[in-house]
């Protein structure tokens, strides 16, 4: 959902007053260039990302100074959208039917014309309905979305595609004794074998030739050590089967030490595994369960995936880079 959500920002800002002043290269000059402190308030609200606690902090602070409840739910809606958290999206429904009628497309501060403002009703309707299970509801409400405001229509797509992805995922089984080639040793090898007595197995997708598999990968050695230390088997994948691809592969693990975390296969290029499980995007993450099951497929960066995590074991908590840790 982290690709959605930067669309859906950038689609229902383009009308702001706020969009012009972010081609600005230097935020310290819009912050000294408010000309009231109501205005700074204001560019706060819709700017601040930091946390929960502060953007709460930002809210109360515009409503000592008099901004309009409408601009303070559509500045609740980027935050949220910012976030990818769609429950709490969700939960906004109520306060955008109440504010349907009462909408003021003078005082908006994020959107165009008012089909901009009745698109995003409907985008959250769909993922009310989305998270309800209600796949009819949500079809209806994400058309409706597209009709009224096509040029955010990349902000809707992913939801579809997440949609369709679970119900293929659903019905998919690993063939855990499918045989793949190591990339560091030759040797075939086997999910069965790699996943062993372990609960799940985590695969990771990821090519030498992805910039943001190459940017993630400090990410992925924390997570591949955090993860092996909580009973969770860790293999990552190559989808590519060229010989040059195998090379890039085996020069990228070199730099990752002696002994890079979980196995590093090939994929198996007559049944490939990333065409099975839909691959698209590098890097992408798969929890498996010891049965073959799917618990999980897509971005690493999704809370889902630690949601499934610690479905399986409760003791799993979620690394960042500093080493810290923190519930999903």
């Amino acid at each position: 959902m982290r690709y959605a959500a930067v669309i859906l920002l950038l689609a229902v800002s383009i009308a702001s007053p706020l969009a012009a002043a972010d081609k600005t290269p230097h935020p310290a000059a819009q912050r000294e260039a408010a000309a009231t402190p109501r205005e700074a308030a204001l560019e706060r609200l819709l700017t601040e990302r930091e946390s929960p606690a502060a953007f709460q902090a930002a809210v109360a602070h515009a409503r000592k100074l008099d901004i309009s409840e409408q601009v303070i739910l559509e500045a609740r809606f980027l935050f949220l959208v910012d976030r990818r958290d769609d429950e709490a999206i969700a939960a906004l429904l109520p306060e955008f039917i109440k504010r349907r009628a009462s909408f003021n497309l003078d005082d908006s501060k994020i959107f165009a014309c008012t089909d901009d403002w009745l698109a995003v009703n409907q985008y959250v309707e769909a993922i009310a309905a989305l998270n309800k299970g209600d796949k009819d509801g949500f079809k209806q409400h994400i058309t409706e979305a597209f009709w009224l405001s096509p040029r955010q229509g990349a902000a809707f797509a992913p939801h579809i595609e997440r949609l369709h992805l679970d119900e293929a995922m659903a019905s998919i089984k690993i063939d855990l004794a499918a045989q793949f080639t190591t990339i560091n040793t030759a040797k075939p090898e086997s999910l069965k074998k790699l996943l062993a007595d372990h609960p799940a197995l985590l695969l990771h997708f990821w090519s030498p030739w992805s910039d943001e598999s190459d940017a993630a990968m400090p990410d992925f050695l924390v997570t591949a050590q955090a993860l092996a230390s909580n009973d969770i088997a860790v293999v990552s994948v190559l989808p590519e089967v060229s010989a040059k691809a195998l090379a890039a592969a085996s020069a990228s693990l070199k730099t990752l030490g002696t002994k890079p975390p979980g196995a590093w296969l090939l994929d198996n290029k007559s049944h490939p595994l990333s065409r099975q499980l839909r691959v698209q995007t590098l890097p992408t993450m798969v929890l498996v369960a010891s049965d073959g099951r799917i618990l999980f497929n897509g971005h690493p960066a999704d809370d889902g995936l630690w949601l499934a995590l610690q479905k399986v074991n409760p003791a799993i908590l979620r690394p960042d880079l500093a080493g810290r840790h923190h519930s999903p």
